[in-house]
């Protein structure tokens, strides 16, 4: 799982036995008149033509940009919409997009957008200001559940959206908000002649599901939506109306279609890229690198292997801490008595001391990982707060914390109990088709029988986790990990505020369960509309330490990241910071020959 983000940027995917890649085709010239200004990509000039296939699993849950909450879902979204602004992710500068300029007031609380004139959606509508206002009428909508507008309230204020004209967009800020561009700017662009209707019908929510024809998903962006099979793939063909082209006048993107094709799991993705059957292998494991270095310069279907430092993404294990019940039977999401184990700070730091992450980063990583104990991984330079506090194996420390709240071994069976006898008892949850993840959870598994605590590891099918986090919430624990998203803490406000979407371990608070919640709320709050970068730095400081004082998200291991993909593409820039690291840029990436 990743952190949701509105840095909506650029991927691809494809399909085996649905063409080739490089197959010739004419220049794709424009089908439609050019917007005033066009949007002239600086990428250099390439050939139109193929498709690119990459390898994945797990299904969309839904085509829906306003209401997906998964990495499923958003690897096909960020490729059939579009924003008022793009983002060159490996310098993070912002670029024009559907917009071509901006401006804002002396007092940094009203912005001004102007969008090209010509736009188009992909059914040959108009896209005007109009939309740009029906999209934020949504995301603001008191009766629509969506993980976005999480990101855009200032002491739980809305921003304020209006149309000046049809090609004009004015918004006002309760305060300053120190994000605003890259963060405002990057939401996709909702058409609200398609969608108005499902809006007034109260079925938003169900809008863009994977049962829409794909004739009836409208979208912006450089690809749209042509055959989705559950289960088998999805397959994306290029967006004719796509807004930019190359300096060349040449439509972008170049490529015809983009598929992603289902696989049961990361080492049978790893071998049809290996194979010559995908051109982009995103995440190329730190245990699979040897093998992969191996193949680029012994296997027949020729791939380039980069080495990107320490990425964004790390592991984590999180308690429930929902004191909530079942709407349906009435019965408590987590058993009373876990419940009060999982509330106390101490049991979480316990914990964490009885994890092994330097066996986690040599043995399950190869020594390519790092241990980790903070919300953020070291990667992110700027906000990083190294001061946070550690917690290196240590059992006898662990013990030492859960006999101050009552939990030790009594009766001298190697199993600890709390004050009232019964026995430390948790069932672990993680997703499948992850063979590292897996491989963490079985030697958390095997740390905590070690300290007394007996676990019980039960795996299941990723989209089936996703809907008992988001859903059911009936769990005890579970391992997955944090990527995605954008730099800034900005995009840390759905998972940090206690009323978050993604506040994962109690989500939707309507007041702050926790004294310490309610601080990080107040220090999110802060950090938000405060522009001196080096106040901002000292707030988010600070919201890091609680959390490495309260764990409630119990940190393992960064890895060092590596992707894959054919010497054949052109206009590739890797880059650690996206979790898309090679097709961020899809619309400018092309077949060589």
């Amino acid at each position: 799982m990743r952190i949701p983000s509105v840095c909506f940027l650029f991927s691809l995917a494809c399909l085996l036995g649905c063409g080739k890649p490089g197959i010739k085709t004419p220049v794709n010239k424009p089908a439609s008149a050019l917007t005033e200004p066009p949007l002239v990509s600086t990428c250099e000039p390439g050939i139109s033509g193929g498709r690119l296939r990459i390898a994945t699993f797990g299904d969309p849950k839904t085509f829906n940009p306003i209401t997906e909450n998964e990495s499923s879902s958003q690897d096909i979204i960020r490729l059939l919409f579009s924003g008022l602004i793009n983002l060159d992710v490996p310098t993070q500068k912002v670029q024009p997009g559907l917009a071509h300029a901006w401006e804002v007031a002396a007092d940094q609380k009203t912005w001004i957008f102007k969008l090209r004139k010509g736009l188009l959606w992909s059914d040959g509508k108009p896209l005007t200001a109009d939309d740009v206002i029906f999209t934020w009428e949504v995301i603001y909508h008191p009766k629509i559940n969506n993980v976005t507008s999480d990101l855009f309230k200032i002491d739980g204020k809305n921003f304020e959206v209006t149309m000046v004209d049809e090609l004009t967009v004015k918004v006002v800020t309760p305060e300053p908000y120190a994000p605003f561009i890259e963060y405002f700017g990057s939401v996709p662009i909702l058409p609200r002649h398609t969608l108005e209707g499902m809006v007034k019908k109260g079925e938003f929510e169900s809008a863009y599901g994977i049962n829409t024809p794909p004739a009836e998903l409208v979208s912006c962006g450089p690809f749209v939506l042509k055959m989705f099979k559950p289960g088998e793939f999805t397959l994306l063909e290029r967006n004719p109306k796509f807004y930019a082209v190359d300096r060349n006048r040449t439509r972008l993107p170049y490529l015809d279609s983009a598929i992603y094709v289902v696989m049961p799991d990361q080492n049978s993705m790893s071998l049809r890229f290996l194979k010559g059957e995908a051109d982009i292998q995103e995440v190329v494991r730190p245990d699979e690198f040897d093998e992969f270095k191996k193949a680029s310069t012994t296997g027949s279907a020729k791939f380039d292997l980069v080495d990107l430092g320490v990425g964004l993404e790390r592991g984590f294990l999180w308690f429930n801490l929902n004191p909530n019940k079942d709407e349906k039977s009435g019965k408590p999401l987590v058993a009373p008595e876990k419940l009060a184990w999982f509330s106390q700070t101490k049991f979480r730091q316990a914990i964490s001391y009885a994890l092994d992450r330097e066996t986690i980063s040599k043995s399950i990583f190869a020594g390519r990982a790092t241990p980790n104990y903070t919300y953020i991984s070291s990667a992110n330079t700027k906000w990083y707060n190294p001061n946070t506090p550690q917690y290196p194996m240590d059992l006898a420390k662990s013990k030492a914390l859960l006999k101050e709240i009552g939990i030790e071994d009594r009766n001298n069976d190697g199993q600890l109990e709390d004050a009232a006898g019964k026995p430390i008892e948790v069932i672990l949850n993680t997703n499948t088709g992850n063979p590292l993840r897996e491989r963490t959870a079985l030697l958390m598994v095997s740390d905590l029988k070690k300290l007394g605590i007996k676990v019980v590891y039960q795996p299941i099918e990723f989209n089936s986790l996703v809907a008992k986090i988001n859903n059911t919430k009936d769990y005890d624990c579970i391992l997955l990990g944090l990527g995605g998203g954008g730099l800034d803490p900005a995009s840390s406000m759905n998972v940090l505020r206690s009323d978050g979407f993604t506040h994962q371990w109690n989500p939707r608070q309507k007041t702050p369960a926790t004294p310490w919640e309610a601080k990080i709320d107040e220090l999110m709050n802060e950090q938000i509309k405060t522009i001196d970068p080096v106040k901002r730095k000292q707030l988010f400081d600070e919201v890091q330490q609680i959390l490495g004082e309260q764990m409630p998200m119990i940190y393992t291991v960064a890895p060092k990241v590596y992707s894959a993909y054919r010497s054949n593409l052109g206009n590739v820039r890797p880059t650690p910071l996206s979790s898309y690291r090679i097709s961020w840029n899809a619309e400018e990436i092309y077949f060589k020959k």
